[in-house]
């Protein structure tokens, strides 16, 4: 077979001039002929096979030149080139499923940072400059390309068993999410537009009277993307504020629930979490229910919107409202820095359920600092198995170890933290049920959790409330509330069970 850019030989090139003494075709070289060269390829178990009259080596001769060897069949096709991770615009792809990402990911994997590898193109699990990456025929090396990168302040826990290495320690075992499909009561409402939906609302204020009627099934029937636009929308045909001409027309509870529907949810967040906060007395556990139930990412957005909103920082205004280890507590979850991933290592479970009973029960007074640090910051799949552990070493839950060594708000704010981490629908039917349990209601309360939950888990909140209390949520909300305002806070709870 012929070359571009080589002449056509009937076998191998002769030897040139000053290459040494010609050495038995194919790789690997044979002893004391040539040294090895700084930088060079050291022999691959498995590597090309001797080719008869192969070639000698050329200066430079690897990588290869442009040009130099045309597509085999078979082969890679070549690729765009570019930057590593250049995104669409070009550059190599993704690296494969089993396959080593770029040198030097997980730089902090024991042992070192993963050798940069170049070889032959074909040969599995190595790269080449020039050649994309395939799916290696071989399994990936644990805590490389085929495992997450380590978990940052997790110790090397030496594993207690062998199919469930520690973190850092090698490859994670993965739990995958449960995966149940859409279980909020609130979607988005086909073809709605928000220029027609404030005529509606517009028609609904306009002459003697209100049509509430009109802006319950408008407001109860779309989702948040689609009520917030009608603000502007609402200003651009009209040239009026939406929120304050529905503060003029609507009253009560009603009013305030209308008002909270129109903001987005991280807006809704900061304006519960700075009322919580603003006057004579704190709303501690709203402060809890907010910060130990969001994301990341949605804590991440609460922090931006209060700090444009109120012009200074929620971790400022928490520090300056609390003291002593709640503060410390909810400054930690103030963050939005937990792990998310939801990989569960069995070995590191037992050794934190081993530093809380330390911490606590197996102690003269107790470490509060080290709760704080396992419960703010490691994963909730990785938590409910610590919570586990903690329960076959110690025989008593968490709960009523944390009853029996804190106090006060901390161990309000603790508990209230452990019950939704673990059985977060279960947390909400809970703070449901004591917002209309007794004389009065926490008006607040409901308002928030049925907007925040309806696009979330309010069908799973609906199915704990009435295994845990015997009542559906809908009939306590018909029994506990009134006209308007029961009707819209019925239509978000989007059914009977």
């Amino acid at each position: 077979m012929s070359y571009p850019g080589y002449p056509p030989q009937a076998g191998a090139y002769p030897p040139q001039p000053g290459f040494g003494p010609s050495q038995p075709a194919g790789y690997p070289p044979q002893p004391g002929v040539y040294p090895p060269q700084a930088g060079g390829y050291p022999p691959q178990p498995g590597s090309y096979p001797p080719q008869p009259s192969a070639y000698p080596p050329q200066p430079g001769a690897y990588p290869p030149q442009p040009g130099a060897y045309p597509p085999q069949a078979g082969a890679y096709p070549p690729l765009p080139t570019g930057s590593w991770g250049g995104g669409p615009s070009g550059g190599y792809p993704s690296a494969a499923p089993g396959s080593y990402p770029n040198p030097g990911y997980n730089a902090g994997m024991p042992g070192g940072t993963m050798p940069q590898q170049q070889g032959y193109p074909g040969q599995p699990g190595q790269m080449m400059p020039g050649y994309p990456q395939a799916p290696s025929p071989n399994p990936p090396m644990p805590g490389f390309g085929g495992a997450p990168a380590p978990m940052p302040g997790y110790p090397n826990v030496p594993s207690q068993n062998s199919s469930m290495p520690a973190y850092g320690g090698g490859a994670m075992p993965v739990v995958p999410p449960i995966s149940r499909g859409f279980r909020g009561t609130i979607n988005d409402f086909p073809g709605a537009d928000p220029l027609k939906d404030v005529e509606v609302l517009r028609k609904a204020m306009k002459g003697f009277g209100t049509d509430e009627q009109a802006i319950i099934e408008l407001l109860g029937s779309r989702s948040v993307k689609q009520r917030v636009p009608l603000l502007r929308a609402y200003k651009t045909s009209y040239g009026k504020d939406l929120l304050k001409d529905l503060h003029s027309e609507l009253s009560g509870d009603f009013r305030n629930l209308v008002k909270a529907m129109l903001k987005s949810p991280a807006e809704l967040d900061a304006s519960e979490l700075h009322d919580a906060m603003k006057g004579a007395g704190t709303d501690e556990a709203c402060l809890i229910e907010v910060l130990s139930s969001r994301s990341n990412a949605e804590i991440k957005e609460i922090n931006r919107v209060y700090k444009e909103t109120y012009k200074k920082s929620l971790e400022d205004s928490i520090k300056s409202d609390t003291s002593g280890h709640f503060r410390r507590l909810l400054i930690s979850l103030a963050q939005g820095n937990r792990d998310e991933r939801e990989n569960v290592d069995v070995s590191l479970a037992k050794q934190d359920a081993q530093a809380l009973y330390a911490a606590g029960e197996n102690k003269l007074g107790t470490d509060e600092s080290k709760f704080n640090a396992i419960l703010c910051a490691r994963s909730r799949a990785h938590l409910r198995t610590v919570f586990h552990e903690y329960q076959k070493m110690c025989g008593r839950d968490i709960e009523s170890s944390i009853s029996r060594e804190m106090s006060g708000d901390l161990e309000s704010g603790m508990l209230a933290l452990v019950k939704c981490i673990k059985n977060t629908p279960g947390y909400f039917a809970w703070r449901l049920y004591k917002s209309m349990k007794g004389l009065g209601t926490k008006d607040r309360t409901l308002i928030r959790i049925m907007i925040s939950r309806s696009e979330v888990d309010l069908l799973d909140i609906r199915q704990e409330y009435v295994k845990n209390y015997g009542k559906s949520l809908y009939t306590h909300i018909h029994g506990d509330t009134s006209g308007d305002y029961r009707k819209l806070l019925l239509k978000l709870c989007g059914g009977n069970d």
